[in-house]
């Protein structure tokens, strides 16, 4: 593991990248690395079975008072905590055959649903870190889709599936003599923000809730309860409905792309892993509920930019268990993030503070 301060010392240091560290795996033709600042906020204090757990989280960011908004919703939910809960929903590759029609997918579809052992012994002969977990079917016409879902164990694993996938496409052109159009038929939904993932999820489904007291919304956040549930109620869900928006947040996606930065993650994927919903409710004692829930979240703690010399450390700092690091547990932290600069952002609308705090922190006005 890595401490705080020895992070903050080798990342003044300014960590190099050299082609050694991404040949063959993660930048071609390389000439060099785009510096890009990095701070941290935190603790941030997630419960966890009875007892809790801080951390430090290493955001990587051009945008002035995102790091500062973060540090304000780690402080306000300190007291209580955030409760976080994950699905493994599995990542999913969607091939597109052409059949000879409708009657002939149904047929298809209804003899894999019998098979679903061989399919899973094609995929493991791909990988041993990789299980089908099932897959759905979409038919129009003489096209079938089916978006298989797989789990990848630590890594995000997209070169995974797609590899399993190419090996159970194979085995349906073969044994039904029908043709692979395309080992991705954009029914996965891969980096592109769709109702499918919305629904039926993808990656990891990531929940996380906090209950805040009265006198901390007035101390920390500079306004009531009340205010804050307006704001979640008429601009990220109304305001989100008129705009057509798959999503009703207010900016899942500053937080989830500082963070994918700084660990190695695809930043690609932040255009579905930022989809989801904020919730807010003033309860009984008058003190506000608080929640976030995503439904795409796309990462991994292995493979990828995650090998990266800052990255890696940037994932050490985070102190979640021993290498290879939970995947899961990341992807709590991930939401817990999410929830406190939902919150703060929320509360700088709510009090009038946005613009102001811009100007300080964004503009380097006084």
């Amino acid at each position: 593991m890595i401490t705080l301060d020895d992070f903050v010392l080798k990342n003044i240091r300014n960590t190099i990248i050299t082609s050694d560290d991404v040949a063959d795996k993660n930048c071609e033709n390389f000439v060099g690395a785009t510096q890009i600042p990095l701070g941290i906020a935190g603790p941030l204090k997630i419960n966890q079975n009875k007892s809790s757990h801080d951390y430090y989280l290493p955001l990587t960011t051009t945008e002035g008072a995102l790091i500062a908004s973060v540090n304000r919703g780690c402080k306000a939910t300190y007291q209580g905590g955030i409760n976080t809960f994950v699905d493994n929903v599995g990542i999913t590759r969607a091939p597109l055959f052409k059949t000879k029609g409708v009657t002939e997918s149904q047929k298809i579809v209804a003899d894999l649903k019998k098979t679903l052992p061989k399919l899973n012994d094609l995929a493991l002969s791909t990988s041993s870190h990789i299980a089908l977990l099932g897959f759905e079917d979409q038919i129009v016409g003489k096209n079938l889709w089916l978006r298989f879902s797989f789990d990848t164990a630590e890594a995000m694993g997209m070169n995974m599936v797609t590899k399993a996938s190419e090996k159970i496409s194979q085995y349906i052109e073969t044994k039904y003599h029908v043709k692979c159009l395309a080992i991705s038929g954009n029914y996965c939904s891969d980096k592109k923000a769709t109702w499918v993932s919305f629904i039926r999820g993808r990656g990891k489904k990531v929940w996380a809730e906090a209950t805040i007291d009265y006198h901390t919304c007035l101390k920390v956040l500079k306004t009531s309860p009340e205010k804050i549930v307006e704001i979640v109620k008429q601009k990220s869900q109304l305001g989100s409905i008129i705009a057509g928006s798959l999503g009703f947040n207010a900016h899942f996606a500053n937080v989830i792309a500082a963070l994918f930065l700084s660990t190695g993650q695809d930043a690609a994927h932040v255009s579905e892993s930022s989809m989801g919903i904020t919730e807010a409710e003033v309860d009984s004692d008058g003190h506000l509920y608080f929640s976030v829930y995503l439904p795409s979240l796309i990462v991994g703690t292995v493979g990828g930019g995650t090998t990266l010399p800052t990255q890696t450390e940037a994932l050490d700092l985070l102190n979640f268990g021993k290498r290879p690091y939970d995947v899961l547990k990341f992807s709590e932290i991930i939401a817990a993030a999410v929830l406190t600069g939902e919150l703060s952002l929320t509360a700088a609308l709510a009090s009038g503070d946005l613009v102001s705090a811009h100007q300080k922190l964004g503009k380097g006005k006084k």
